[in-house]
């Protein structure tokens, strides 16, 4: 077990010090997300009577994309190097090497978010718990970082990557995305927690079924 953790480790400590060299992953999803951010405000124009319902789909939409993004470079990169085929090749186990892709990932995004909910906070004058916001973040990013991880492996090596990877991660991380947005409402709102721990038990339930899932996918599609 310690060597599996060292592995999945290393892994997520070899993609944090080539992005903090390169800065080509999380500049990118940032500048994207940013600009999502503002193009939504300037078409949705929220009101301080609508704001609580508009921004956290304009949050967790900027997010999504961006990790599209993200997640398509990430491998690209790892492709391109030659250091995927390496990986594979060395005797690290196959689902060692996906969470150590996943861990990377999400503190990819997680430092994505971190700038971005300021912005929001000051373009939309919002009030945030925070407690509670970091905890339907980490639901949230942990089940983007999963099924991105996965679907940007699947479509790395195919011509179409840039295509194939939002037609295949959209439609399987909707229920996660509707949840993060429910329960971001109710935060921005602060109507209470009535619904909250309903659509937290959600996040929940998807993060725990793709925690099993998409290793043993992982698996047999880098075997393949």
């Amino acid at each position: 077990m310690k060597i599996y953790l060292t592995h999945i480790l290393i892994i997520a400590w070899k993609d944090l010090l080539l992005e903090a060299r390169s800065k080509e992953v999380v500049v990118s999803v940032l500048v994207f997300s940013l600009l999502s951010i503002v193009v939504f405000n300037i078409a949705f124009d929220p009101t301080p009577r609508t704001v609580a319902m508009v921004a956290p789909g304009i949050l967790w939409v900027a997010l999504s994309f961006g990790g599209v993004l993200g997640l398509s470079r990430t491998f690209a990169l790892e492709v391109e190097s030659g250091g995927f085929t390496g990986t594979l090749l060395s005797p690290i186990a196959r689902d060692a090497f996906f969470f150590g892709k996943v861990i990377s990932s999400f503190m990819f995004m997680a430092l994505v978010e971190l700038v971005l909910v300021p912005v929001m906070v000051v373009l939309f004058d919002l009030n945030i718990p925070v407690v509670l916001f970091i905890l339907v973040s980490a639901l949230a990013l942990l089940a983007v970082s999963l099924v991105g991880t996965l679907f940007a492996a699947m479509a790395i090596n195919t011509r179409a990557r840039e295509i194939l990877m939002p037609v295949l991660f959209l439609p399987v991380i909707i229920p996660a995305l509707i949840a993060s947005v429910e329960c971001t409402e109710i935060l921005f709102a602060g109507n209470g927690s009535g619904d909250l721990g309903k659509w937290i038990s959600l996040l929940g339930v998807f993060d725990a079924v793709y925690l099993i899932a998409t290793p043993l996918c992982f698996g047999l599609v880098v075997s393949d």
